[in-house]
C-alpha cells in the first residue's frame, strides 16, 4: 500500500508542469499600458469606416498599433511581431486585413484572428481591447 502511494505521488508531482500554458518563445513584446482614442472623423481614420481595411497607429505598444475594420467590428493588435526581436523590420505594415513585416522572412498575420498565416509560427498578434463610443474608438489592455 505504501509504494502505491509513493507512485501514486510521484505521477502527481511529475505531471504537473511550472509552464503556466505560456510559450517560451512568445516573449518578445512587453505588456506596456495601452490608452489611445482613434476619432474616426480624422481623414487619417476615415478608412476604417469601410469594411477591410486598416491604419497603423505610431508611439503606441510596442511597436505602434493596427486597427483593422470588418465592417461591423474593430480589431486592435499590436504591430510589432511576435515571433522576431524587435527591430525595424518587425513592424508590421498593414494591408487590408493581413499585416507583414519587412524582415526577410516576411511574416504575415490575420487581423481578424491575430493568428500566424504560416502555421509553422507559434506566437499570435497582441490583442488589444477596443470600444466604440459616439465616432471614438477607445484601445486599452
Amino acid at each position: 500500500m505504501k509504494l502505491f502511494f509513493c507512485a501514486l505521488c510521484f505521477v502527481v508531482l511529475t505531471a504537473c508542469s511550472s509552464n503556466s500554458g505560456e510559450d517560451e518563445n512568445c516573449k518578445f513584446l512587453l505588456n506596456i499600458n495601452v490608452q489611445e482614442t482613434v476619432n474616426l472623423s480624422l481623414p487619417q481614420f476615415s478608412q476604417l469606416q469601410f469594411a477591410g481595411n486598416s491604419v497603423y497607429i505610431p508611439n503606441a505598444g510596442n511597436g505602434g498599433i493596427i486597427v483593422a475594420s470588418t465592417g461591423f467590428d474593430f480589431y486592435a493588435w499590436d504591430a510589432s511581431d511576435p515571433n522576431k526581436t524587435p527591430s525595424p523590420c518587425s513592424i508590421l505594415v498593414p494591408s487590408g486585413l493581413n499585416a507583414s513585416s519587412t524582415c526577410t522572412d516576411k511574416n504575415t498575420y490575420n487581423l481578424i484572428t491575430g493568428e500566424p498565416e504560416n502555421p509553422s509560427l507559434r506566437c499570435s498578434l497582441k490583442f488589444y481591447r477596443i470600444e466604440k463610443n459616439g465616432n471614438n474608438l477607445l484601445i486599452f489592455n
